[in-house]
């Protein structure tokens, strides 16, 4: 492969496995090259066709292919890679792991490969929680297998609900980066917390649950005429990924996006909005909250008198275009006599004195917490990490460039450390 980071992803047979074909799309925009096994099971729920065209690269299933054995061989297919990916790692997978098993192609390659393993598990409650499946993933932490997830929550099957979805793709690429770096993604299979770098846990499963968090994310438009707008370079991936974070803890989340072109976020409820204003109103809609997050890129600024048909040039003078304010959201909420959700988080986006505009920011507006980070160089907005600041009266923590699904894992962890620590004062 010629990409500098390459994944083989080994893809096993569950429902979750519609999910990896995510994560093999956001792993390409990364730049992470991925080569892909497909069991026979996984062809139940994914094609071959549709896992190659994404992959960029022909998806294997079989062992005894002559032609793949001549051209590439299962040992060097296992090897010529920087980390091996099961995802959805079924009971069935995880069985054959913990005991050694070859009997396909996966699992020859899991057999055989000398890199690094990390498994997603996704399986029915009972099944997770069963003491073989217990025992089995014991023998797999002693082997230093990585592990991302499960979650709890709904699965397929009618009224079952507990442990055993699989991680979200967010949660999954942040597993992948960390295990690329030669770091130890953050685990919940044995029923502990592993640490992530920092010195912050990741949102434990259940860590939510019962909360409904509110958030924000993506730009606002505000019209000048019907086809001009003003707006900013907000894509909404860091508001998102929050929001998919908070899901995966168990939360009720509603996001309240503004106009972008990422998916909803999996079992969350989300609200479309255009302007400031509307955005105001769907939070203001949704209260009450546990825990309020305000990702977006609001504009500061709307146009007083919006022109109700598309304005011309004409060669002579220039439109004039009187400007207002428009409704602070987040202090709106965060000074609310009445209803005020137990936790205000908001974001500061800012090109110089980071920091001291912040602390500005969090007295002015009255929340408790804000996230800090420098837009002022190129690659922020829209792109795929970030670098913040967490910013209170206590003082300031600066956290290390992450990729913008991992500072979500570690906000939720925080937020829900801040929301435990209350209630149990």
């Amino acid at each position: 492969m010629s990409a500098s980071r390459s994944v083989l992803l080994i893809i096993g047979g569950g429902i979750a496995a519609y999910k990896v074909l995510e994560v093999i799309r956001r792993l390409k925009d990364r730049g992470i090259a991925s080569r892909c096994i497909l069991t026979k099971a996984g062809e139940q729920f994914v094609t071959p066709l549709a896992v190659s065209s994404l992959a960029g690269e022909r998806c294997f299933t079989d062992l005894f292919s002559l032609t793949d054995e001549a051209d590439i061989g299962h040992i060097q297919l296992s090897r010529s890679t920087d980390l091996v990916v099961v995802a959805p790692a079924t009971a069935d997978l995880i069985a054959k792991m913990a005991n050694g098993h070859a009997d396909d192609l996966a699992s020859t390659a899991l057999l055989a490969t000398d890199k690094r393993v990390l498994i997603a598990p996704a399986m029915n409650p009972r099944m997770w929680q069963h003491p073989a499946t217990r025992r089995n993933m014991a023998q797999l932490e002693k082997d230093g297998i990585l592990v991302v997830g499960p979650n709890s929550g709904a699965m397929a099957e009618r009224g079952e609900s507990g442990p055993g979805r699989m991680a979200e793709p967010p949660e999954i690429l942040a597993a992948i980066e960390l295990a690329l770096a030669g770091e130890k993604p953050s685990t919940r299979a044995i029923g502990f917390l592993g640490r992530l770098p920092g010195g912050d846990h990741a949102p434990a499963a259940g860590s939510l649950a019962g909360k409904h968090v509110l958030i924000t994310s993506g730009p606002t438009h505000e019209p000048i005429d019907p086809v001009r707008y003003i707006a900013n370079r907000s894509s909404g991936k860091q508001g998102h990924a929050i929001a998919a974070a908070a899901a995966a803890a168990g939360a009720r989340v509603t996001l309240v996006s503004g106009p972008v072109t990422l998916p909803d976020p999996a079992g969350v409820e989300t609200i479309h909005v255009e302007s400031a204003r509307q955005m105001l109103a769907a939070v203001e809609a949704a209260l009450p909250a546990d825990l309020a997050i305000f990702a977006a890129a609001v504009a500061d600024w709307r146009v007083a008198d919006a022109a109700s048909e598309k304005m011309k040039k004409d060669g002579g003078a220039l439109p004039p275009l009187s400007l207002v304010e428009n409704p602070d959201i987040l202090a709106t909420v965060a000074h609310r006599p009445n209803g005020r959700p137990g936790f205000v988080v908001g974001f500061a986006a800012e090109t110089q004195h980071v920091i001291d505009y912040a602390r500005v920011k969090l007295a002015k507006k009255g929340c408790d917490l804000i996230v800090a980070n420098d837009v002022g160089g190129t690659g922020v907005m829209g792109g795929d990490a970030n670098t913040v600041h967490l910013v209170t009266v206590d003082g300031v923590e600066t956290w290390p460039t992450l990729p913008k699904e991992e500072v979500a894992s570690r906000l939720v962890a925080h937020l829900a450390q801040k929301l435990a620590a209350a209630k149990a004062g």
